[in-house]
């Protein structure tokens, strides 16, 4: 059994982290309200921008879209891998960088590249991934005009024929305990559904394709802004229900420590007390 000083320590450190763990998972709290509130006020947004292109591609004839919608012979692969800039959020980084090994595996190694959103992407990437760029840089200013930089880079990458897809990883927000992995295709874009589009009676000025054109680069940079802004929501989310368990992990281990130290003082004290009247029988006899 360990003596008493040693115990003492560790009850110290186990304290000294509990302080940490707690204020980091008030912080994370405070900042996920912000985030979420963000999130759910743009998907909306995102979806009805979605729909209204539906709504009008659905009756327009041609490829009236064609370099975004080119279905090319897949050879080369871009990955968006977004992550966050900092650790401590559980498996939060770990589950995106899963899915993009898989994916390297399922278009060969050799025909991926990554497109790092995150400082934890790149410096796991880098070693093992073809890795284009870094722009971990996204967070400290997290805005959609600088996204649309972003996104305006991938577009220019699949339209100059460099790479035949492009898809997005990253973790989808749905509840402050809850995040989901998500593969996303950014480019080229998939084919519309017909039979599900409402037919809606518009007045059109300039004309649909001229519309649709306008709206496809905009409804890129939105996606992509999403996909951020989800994934940014997740990591505070992930963050805070790791420093939750992570205090009530210190919280049973300092109790732990706690009753070994009663048990070893109790220990020690019995033992002196018998030494003394050991010491004391010795004399009488």
């Amino acid at each position: 059994m360990a003596n008493l000083k040693e115990i003492r320590n560790r009850i110290t450190s186990v304290q000294s982290t509990m302080q940490i763990t707690s204020a980091m998972k008030m912080v994370s709290a405070a900042k996920l309200k912000k985030a979420q509130d963000a999130i759910t006020a743009m998907r909306p947004y995102a979806e009805k921008l979605t729909e209204l292109i539906q709504n009008l591609s659905a009756s327009l004839e041609g490829d009236f879209a064609g370099q975004y919608t080119n279905q090319r012979e897949v050879k080369k692969v871009l990955v968006v891998a977004i992550t966050s800039n900092r650790g401590l959020c559980g498996a939060f980084n770990t589950n995106v960088l899963k899915q993009v090994k898989a994916l390297t595996e399922l278009y060969g190694h050799d025909n991926v590249g990554v497109f790092a959103i995150g400082k934890k992407a790149n410096d796991a990437l880098h070693k093992t991934n073809y890795v284009i760029a870094n722009r971990s840089d996204i967070f400290d200013d997290l805005t959609f005009d600088n996204v649309a930089h972003i996104a305006e880079s991938l577009t220019h990458l699949f339209v100059d024929g460099e790479y035949d897809k492009i898809e997005l990883v990253y973790n989808q927000f749905k509840n402050a305990a809850t995040q989901v992995v998500v593969t996303e295709q950014f480019l080229p874009l998939a084919p519309l559904a017909t039979k599900d589009v409402v037919t809606s009676d518009y007045i059109f000025e300039p004309s649909k394709e001229e519309i649709v054109l306008t709206l496809i680069p905009k409804s890129l940079k939105t996606q992509l802004y999403k996909a951020i802004r989800d994934s940014f929501a997740s990591e505070h989310g992930a963050r805070m229900t790791a420093m939750h368990k992570a205090t009530d992990n210190a919280t049973e281990l300092r109790n732990q420590l706690k009753l070994t130290y009663n048990k070893a003082r109790q220990a020690a004290i019995t033992g002196e007390i018998l030494e003394i009247v050991g010491g004391a029988e010795a004399l009488n006899n």
